[in-house]
Order: structure tokens, then C-alpha cells, then sequence
């Protein structure tokens, strides 16, 4: 991780309830604007932000893994999903099957993923930063700025501007 990202980072802790408070502002209002502004901000920041530097998200936390990311994943590795699950996830507290321990199994020391074309869809979507109906995660958004220095400079971003 850069000395940047881990910036962003710790920036994010101090200024979380700050930051809880103006999305939960924001969720009773439902602004039009705010998926666009979600989206701009996402645009800007990945052009910049490599996540290879970080894979922080991959090192602290785990994405659900639905039926059919179980299935492609197991068909990827040639073993049977019973195994895939035996061997690398459990059952969480709301019956969602993920990693039984992090960081990733199947992130590399290059930071970078070895199912990467057969990555959980969750994986995929991380981090939700361009989602429609945005005001629907808010609260997802503001525990991702603890996670992913992107989230919480896109974060810093909007809730300056605002």
C-alpha cells in the first residue's frame, strides 16, 4: 500500500461518524444527483488509483460467494464445489457462504488474483462506488472507506463539494 492509500485510510477513521452522518442525511433526501456524482468521482479516482498497490480489500475482507460463483470457481480449479467450499469458505453469521480466513486464498504475493476471470461477482462490483440507487449503500460505502483508500478519497471528494 502506498503511503497515500494508508493517508486516505487513516483520514477515513477519524472522519467516519462525519461521514455516517451526512449519508444518513443523504439516504432520507435520496439527492438525483448523487449517483452522479458517485460515478464522476469513481471515473476520476480509477484512473489514477492502481489497486495492485493495495489489494487491501483482498487482504482484510471477503466478498459472498452466491451458487454461481461457487460453481464457475470449482469448474475454474477442475474440484468439486464441495471442495471449493470444504477447502476455502464457511457459512457466516446471515447463512452467506465466504472466506474462512483472510487474506484471500487466491490473492498472489504480486497483489494480484489467481481466479481473477472467475472472481466472485462481489469481487467484481468492489467497490460499489458505481452503482445506481447509491443512497441504498450508504452505509456499505462509508465501512469501505475503513477498506479501500479510493472509497474514502471518492468520499472526501463528494462530501467536500456538498
Amino acid at each position: 500500500m502506498t503511503k497515500k492509500d494508508s493517508e486516505a485510510l487513516s483520514q477515513s477513521k477519524v472522519q467516519l461518524e462525519q461521514t455516517k452522518k451526512v449519508f444518513r442525511k443523504w439516504k432520507q433526501a435520496k439527492p438525483k444527483d448523487l449517483d452522479q456524482k458517485f460515478h464522476k468521482e469513481h471515473v476520476a479516482e480509477f484512473k489514477k488509483m492502481d489497486c495492485l498497490t493495495c489489494a487491501n480489500c483482498c487482504k482484510t475482507t471477503s466478498p459472498i460467494f452466491r451458487d454461481a460463483d461457487i460453481r464457475r470457481i470449482a469448474k475454474h480449479l477442475r474440484i468439486k464445489e464441495s471442495q471449493l467450499i470444504q477447502n476455502y469458505l464457511k457459512m457466516d453469521e446471515e447463512s452467506d457462504y465466504v472466506l474462512q480466513k483472510s487474506p484471500c486464498v487466491f490473492l498472489g504475493a504480486d497483489n494480484k488474483c489467481d481466479i481473477y476471470e472467475v472472481r466472485p461477482l462481489a469481487c467484481r462490483e468492489y467497490p460499489h462506488t458505481d452503482r445506481k440507487n447509491m443512497y441504498q449503500i450508504l452505509e456499505l460505502t462509508a465501512e469501505n472507506t475503513l477498506i479501500c483508500p479510493a472509497v474514502a478519497r471518492i468520499v472526501k471528494t463528494i462530501t467536500e463539494k456538498t
